[in-house]
Formats: structure tokens, C-alpha cells, sequence
């Protein structure tokens, strides 16, 4: 027999008779629920454009200014060129991921320039853009842990302002509780509800066993469903 809960609407904590979510199970209710909510959410950080100009300069010898203005060489045409395609195709992503481990739009920037920069020095080759993309997954995660255990994060967090702003205490209250949440959990929550991937396919990214991510998965919910219960009435 289905079980069916009222979830509250993502512009209340409060329950909304209106919106009711009918499941098989309540471990799938809650994860539909948090889902809804987490999307919702990191989907305040809009018009996601980094502030990076010049990535042929990063990457190449400098050269003197009249030069630059007579011409631009082959090789640093190709590197700009695909610079702009890995920013328009992967630059929002590679954005969220990192701000969801720092919590701050300069620090997520600095880490979408240098996986970009990584990128573009090794010149990698990808069968597909899938794998593409998980590399560059790869990259900035591992750019993003480096710097959480270097302990110079930026303290600002624009996303829990826009939120404040927009007078969004609930979306805030839930990025509130995924911001709680230790690393290895948010890592995993955020890329299987935002990016969909499958917990084969972050284990991959993360370099991690596929159990391991289950289970990391499962534990993150489960965190989230304590904190969000006094709101929300998770049985």
C-alpha cells in the first residue's frame, strides 16, 4: 500500500495541504524530499558567470603587448577556444560542485579557473563528454578537498545571503543542514540529487568504492532527515 505524506511547499516549512507526494516506501519519500529541497535551494545561485578572462595567458610564456595586439598565435587560438567550450559546457557545474564544498563564490571560482588551467595543460583525451566531465569532477573535488584542509576558506557565503534576502527560511534552513554536513557526505549529496549521477558513476569521480558511496549516501540522509525532522514531520 502506498504511504503518502503532505511535504511542505519550497516557499514554507510549514506543511502545505495542497502538495502531497505519494511513495512506496519512507526512505524514498524523504529522498524525494530532499532532493526537491536541495535543488530548489542551489538553484538561487543564478547567472553563474566566473570572472575568468585569460586563460592562454595562465597557460603560456607571456608575451610582449604589440605582439599580442598583431596576432594571436594557432596554439594559443586552440587553448582559448577550448577554454570557452570546457566554460560553456562544464563551467555552472565544475561552479556548484566546488561551492558546495566552500561555501563561498570566490574560493568556487578560483577552483573552476584552476581545474580549467589543469585541463588545458595536460590536454587530456576523453572517449566521450560523460568522461570528460567526470574528470574535470575529479579534479575540482580533489582541488576542493585540498583546500578545506588548508583551512584559508573565504568566510562569505552568498548563497545563505541571496537566500536571507529573498526572505527563504526554508530553502536556508536546508542549505543550512547540508552545510553541516561533513565533506564526504555533501560531496556525495550534492553530485546523485544535483548532477543525478549514479553512486557507480561518483564512485568513480570520487575514486572511492561503490559501497562506500552508498553508504556515505545513506548516512547523509539520514543526518539530513535528523536535522530537518523538527521542521518537516519525517517520521
Amino acid at each position: 500500500m502506498d504511504i503518502c505524506m503532505n511535504i511542505a511547499s519550497v516557499s514554507s516549512p510549514k506543511y502545505d495541504s495542497h502538495k502531497i507526494l505519494c511513495v512506496k516506501t519512507v526512505q524514498h519519500r524523504i529522498s524525494r524530499f530532499i532532493k526537491t529541497l536541495y535543488i530548489h535551494a542551489f538553484d538561487y545561485i543564478k547567472n553563474l558567470h566566473t570572472r575568468l578572462h585569460s586563460y592562454a595567458a595562465a597557460v603560456l610564456p607571456s608575451t610582449p603587448t604589440a605582439d599580442r595586439q598583431k596576432s594571436v598565435t594557432p596554439q594559443q587560438a586552440v587553448i582559448n577556444q577550448t577554454a570557452s567550450r570546457l566554460l560553456d559546457d562544464y563551467g555552472n557545474h565544475i561552479l556548484r560542485l566546488a561551492y558546495s564544498y566552500v561555501h563561498n563564490m570566490s574560493d568556487a571560482e578560483d577552483i573552476l579557473q584552476e581545474t580549467l588551467i589543469r585541463f588545458l595543460k595536460t590536454a587530456p583525451s576523453f572517449e566521450n563528454a560523460s568522461h570528460e566531465k567526470a574528470w574535470l569532477f575529479t579534479v575540482a573535488a580533489n582541488l576542493c578537498k585540498n583546500l578545506l584542509k588548508s583551512g584559508k576558506l573565504r568566510e562569505t557565503d552568498e548563497l545563505m545571503e541571496e537566500l536571507a534576502a529573498e526572505n527563504r527560511e526554508d530553502l536556508s534552513f536546508v542549505w543550512e543542514a547540508v552545510t553541516s554536513l561533513p565533506p564526504k557526505y555533501r560531496e556525495v549529496i550534492h553530485l546523485f540529487y544535483y548532477e543525478g549521477y549514479a553512486t557507480a558513476d561518483i564512485a568513480r569521480i570520487l575514486k572511492r568504492k561503490e559501497s562506500t558511496i552508498r553508504s556515505d549516501l545513506r548516512r547523509g540522509r539520514q543526518q539530513l532527515k535528523e536535522i530537518l525532522k523538527e521542521a518537516y514531520d519525517f517520521a
